[in-house]
This record gives structure tokens, C-alpha cells and sequence, in this order.
């Protein structure tokens, strides 16, 4: 239900509205969070590894769905996404190797190395999807017809 006082101002063009990327993308991080406390809460003993799989397992299906559903994305300022996305992707992708070295110098090995590392990419590459398309989609398209 749309509230019209909330969706734009008097007398302006009502916002475009968009697919449900953010919501998603916060679910798929909330799945990879669970999984990383699951895992620690065994730490120093080796954790079960089903329960954290299925989560990252389930955060990388979500992430997939919101990649699909941002390319289908009409309407969606693509130069601010990119600008946004490049940055906050490569400070996450460093702070996402950190952790990871973190991991490898507490002599963190086998099976669950390779569930921390997925859950890391998952991480890395959705926060800055979040906020990419977080600021995206409240800038105006820049038309190339004018």
C-alpha cells in the first residue's frame, strides 16, 4: 500500500519503485552473520559444517536472485551504482582479506577455512551491493537524450 505524503513530495514525480535488492541483500548478510557465530560459538574445537554450508549456501541463492533482480532494474542511476560500487567493494574486499588472514594465522584450517572464506566473498560482495543500490536509487537518471 502506497502512502503518498511518504513517496513524494507535494507536486513532484513519485519515485520509481524498485525490487526488494536491499531487503535481500541484508537477509543474505543476516544468513552469513548466523553461519559465522555458529561457527564461532565451537571455537577452539572444529565446528559441524552442515549448518554453516546450508546458510552460505542459502545467503549465495539470495545473492544470486538480487543480482538478477538489479540487472532487471529499470530506472536505477547505474553511473552512481558503479562510482558507489567500485569503492565500497574494494575497501570490503580488503577488509574481507584481513579477516581471512586473521583466520589463516590462527592456524584455521581444512573444510572450515573454506566455509569462513565463501561466507567471506558472500560478505565482500554484498555489503557493497547493498549500499550501492541504496544510493542509486534515490539519484536522478542522467538522460542521455538531453
Amino acid at each position: 500500500m502506497s502512502v503518498p505524503h511518504l513517496d513524494a513530495p507535494a507536486g513532484a514525480a513519485p519515485r520509481p519503485r524498485f525490487a526488494p535488492v536491499a531487503e535481500l541483500g541484508v537477509a543474505a548478510l543476516v544468513l552469513v552473520v548466523i553461519g559465522g557465530i555458529y561457527m564461532a560459538s565451537y571455537a577452539p574445537r572444529r565446528p559441524p559444517l552442515a549448518v554453516p554450508i546450508g546458510l552460505a549456501a542459502a545467503s549465495g541463492a539470495l545473492l544470486v536472485v538480487n543480482v538478477v533482480m538489479l540487472v532487471r532494474t529499470r530506472g536505477l542511476a547505474w553511473d552512481k551504482f558503479f562510482l558507489v560500487g567500485r569503492w565500497t567493494l574494494l575497501s570490503y574486499v580488503i577488509a574481507a582479506g584481513l579477516i581471512e588472514f586473521a583466520f589463516v594465522r590462527d592456524h584455521t584450517r581444512g573444510g572450515p577455512l573454506v566455509v569462513l572464506t565463501a561466507m567471506l566473498i558472500l560478505f565482500a560482495v554484498d555489503v557493497p551491493l547493498i549500499i550501492s543500490f541504496t544510493v542509486a536509487r534515490f539519484q536522478s537518471v542522467r538522460s542521455d537524450a538531453t
